[in-house]
């Protein structure tokens, strides 16, 4: 069954690139989420003229790769504990957060963290107030250019993970 999470855990190219690659996802669109105006560009964002965060929607088939799976890849790649801070991203819109849509979700989400983190974590678990589509450049971006910046290690998925 198809189902959908907000994922955000620093800038949101290598985010949307790691998630791609894995078995079980079936879609992807980076944007900005839980902020607090409408219809927010990425010079916004940049700026600090909003408090979005960038984000990864992710639509996943659930028979194929679960959602503590998918936290499980999450946590491979973010810095559980930083705040507003992942890699050499550093602001307010680089913090880590789950957002979710299914109230069942927020029971897995907080089960998960608790069961493998410190309690001290600083990742958002929230519900999803709002998100909108990145800027079409922004779409898929390290597909397009290759020797992007990320902060994610791509090599972190394994072989039998992969698509």
């Amino acid at each position: 069954m198809e189902k959908i999470i907000y994922i955000a855990g620093g800038c949101f190219w290598g985010v949307e690139e790691y998630y791609k690659r894995l078995k079980g996802v079936l879609e992807t669109k980076v944007g900005y989420a839980n902020g607090n105006s409408a219809n927010p560009t990425y010079e916004d964002v940049k700026k600090h003229k909003t408090t979005h965060a960038e984000t990864l929607e992710l639509k996943y088939d659930d028979s194929v790769i679960s959602l503590e799976k998918i936290l499980e890849h999450f946590l491979r790649f973010v810095d559980p504990y930083s705040i507003d801070k992942q890699g050499e991203d550093i602001g307010h819109q680089y913090r880590s957060g789950i957002y979710y849509i299914n109230d069942l979700d927020k029971d897995v989400i907080v089960n998960y963290f608790n069961k493998v983190l410190n309690n001290d974590y600083k990742i958002e678990i929230l519900p999803l107030s709002n998100f909108y589509p990145a800027e079409e450049y922004h779409q898929d971006y390290l597909e397009k250019n290759p020797n992007g910046y990320c902060h994610v290690n791509l090599g972190l998925i394994k072989n039998s993970e992969r698509k």
